[in-house]
């Protein structure tokens, strides 16, 4: 994914959104151990391997000219630049890749299985803007982002420094993305051939019949088969584990002693991990919209708790449509404009809009709606033109890119293989059905969506599952430095419990700033001034500012009449989120 937005992707002939954060399940956890499924507590042959793969990074990095304001190499050092055994040379980024300059683009070779330090290797893309040192900024190192997923690439973050919310940080940070293992052109991970990415139209039913179950059921075990047809013995390597064993080599490969890293949805959790088994590596993190760190929910139990979120973020736009009746015309009353919908709903089921638009890519397009209030008046200007007897808007906002299709292939494959290998899940339907019928009862918006997404996690080819890192334990005192985490406290992808679960597990030191009344998911980079201010200060200074904190949410979006071209346009949120 290029742009720091969720987009809307298809499987199975289910429409759904590939969660910024992408939840899914506990159960009870397996002792890890030796091979792709194993590898889960230190001292592992796994981190063995990643220890020397790290020290050798850190070699090579030694090597190169430190690099002053600017990128220019630093007074007294030696153009050096080695590449390969952990070595980046940043040259101009390929064409593939869309990113002008001053942004730089490396590969950083890692193993693919860390308890064979010398076996097969992959490389993973790394692109940079060095600081700019504007105002006399003294360079601090390097800022490394995830933006989550998993299955985001971050490739594009350092296209942040031209942007004024960014300004200061980016003066004094080389701002650094990467796209993980698995991701775009970091050993690209597929579960289809390409004629078996879904085509629209696809219509899903409001509430799935048990036919329909069994259709999902049976397409959840072949895409499973797939991934596993696709990947190999490969497969079970995509993990949070060796994500966080590949974000310490790409730190020691920038010649970093302690790494600073933000990390949105996904990204939180992923910086969590990693500062439970490296809090001495860690300089300053930013956990921006928090997963729920509990290894008891992740992510079958994070999962359920996603539905009830959404549905109030859902309520939040109806409700907010229903303030602007008089622009959209879509009802007073949030219970009105759900009828709204539901017309919409049943006109599209009946002859899909445009040909393209049936009911499952509505239902992607109106799920945004939970992530993102920039889409708002968009979508509901969308509704109320479908509903006067225009349907291009809704076509243009709704319907699938060919275009992105192969990433949005490519981003589900690894945010499915990320989960499924993290932890164990369900194995038994009956659990399954159980669990989301109850919860469709009181959330139906969401429920079954999101339930099909992950449903190949209960087939999973890969025997052996990770034990998910108890973040938090074991940390000795005043071990981790200060941390900040920004929340939203009505976000739908990343519950705002998360962010006290993940505050409580990282100690005394962690603070959290809470954006309150309000939900967009990702809340840092332009947003809300009172939250930049916060993790402005935090990144050039390391200081937080208290144990919990409050911010006032940021205004609400605008309507837009139904004339106005920008309902027929979708704008991306501002970043970082994804």
């Amino acid at each position: 994914m290029r742009t720091f937005r969720t987009t809307t992707f298809t499987r199975q002939g289910v429409a759904v959104a590939v969660l910024c954060l992408a939840l899914c399940a506990p159960g009870t956890a397996r002792a890890s151990g030796p091979g792709p499924g194993g590898g889960g507590g230190r001292g592992s042959v796994e981190d063995a391997g990643a220890e020397l793969v790290v020290r050798r990074a850190a070699a090579a990095a030694a090597l190169r000219p430190v690099r002053g304001a600017g990128g220019a190499p630093a007074a007294g050092t030696r153009p050096v630049v080695r590449p390969g055994a952990g070595g980046l040379e940043f040259r101009a980024c390929p064409a593939v890749e869309e990113l002008p300059d001053p942004v730089r683009c490396a590969t950083l070779r890692v193993p693919l299985d860390y308890a064979r330090p010398d076996g097969p290797q992959i490389s993973l893309t790394v692109s940079r803007v060095p600081a700019t040192g504007r105002g006399g900024a003294a360079r601090q190192g390097a800022l490394v982002f995830n933006p989550g997923g998993p299955g985001a690439s971050g490739m594009a973050f350092p296209l942040l420094a031209g942007r004024p919310a960014w300004a200061r940080v980016a003066a004094a940070y080389d701002l650094v993305g990467y796209a993980p293992r698995g991701v775009g052109r970091s050993a690209p991970l597929t579960c289809q051939d390409p004629a078996e990415w879904p085509k629209g139209p696809t219509q899903v039913p409001a509430e799935p019949s048990a036919a329909y179950k069994r259709e999902r059921l049976a397409a959840a075990r072949a895409y499973a088969q797939g991934c596993a047809r696709h990947a190999g013995p490969a497969l079970g390597y995509y993990t949070t584990l060796n994500n966080a064993r590949d974000l310490d080599v790409l730190r020691a490969a920038l010649g970093e002693p302690r790494l600073t890293f933000m990390g949105a949805s996904y990204g939180t959790y992923l910086g969590a991990v990693y500062a439970t088994r490296h809090p001495e590596r860690v300089r300053r993190m930013v956990f921006d919209s928090a997963v729920d760190p509990d290894p008891r929910r992740v992510w079958y139990a994070n999962n359920l708790a996603q539905a009830p979120a959404f549905e109030r973020r859902w309520a939040d736009f109806r409700a907010w449509a229903a303030r602007h009746h008089s622009v959209y015309g879509l009802g007073t009353t949030a219970g009105a404009v759900r009828e709204s919908y539901e017309k919409v709903r049943a006109a599209v089921a009946r002859t899909p809009a445009g040909g393209v638009v049936g009911t499952g890519e509505l239902h992607a397009a109106y799920l945004q709606t939970a992530y993102y209030d920039d889409v708002w008046p968009e979508r509901a200007a969308a509704l109320a033109a479908f509903l006067r007897g225009d349907g291009a808007p809704l076509v243009r906002q709704a319907a699938r890119d060919p275009g992105t299709a192969e990433r949005a292939a490519n981003a589900t494959a690894v945010y499915t293989a990320v989960l499924c290998n993290d932890a164990p899940w369900p194995g038994d339907w009956e659990t399954w059905d159980r669990d989301n019928s109850a919860l469709a009862r009181r959330a139906p918006f969401e429920t079954w969506a999101n339930a099909f997404l992950n449903l190949p996690c209960a087939s999973w080819p890969v025997s052996a599952r990770q034990r998910p890192v108890d973040v938090g334990a074991g940390a000795a005192p005043g071990g981790l430095p200060g941390t900040l985490i920004v929340a939203a406290e009505r976000d739908g992808a990343t519950p705002h419990a998360g962010a006290l679960e993940l505050q409580g597990r990282l100690g005394a030191r962690a603070s959290l700033v809470t954006e309150q009344r309000a939900g967009a998911h990702g809340v840092a980079g332009g947003r809300n001034a009172c939250v930049d201010r916060h993790v402005e200060r935090y990144l050039l200074t390391g200081a937080t500012p208290g144990w919990r904190v409050t911010c006032a949410p940021h205004p609400e979006p605008a309507p837009v009449s139904l004339d106005d071209r920008a309902a027929g346009a979708s704008r991306a949120p501002l970043p970082p989120a994804v």
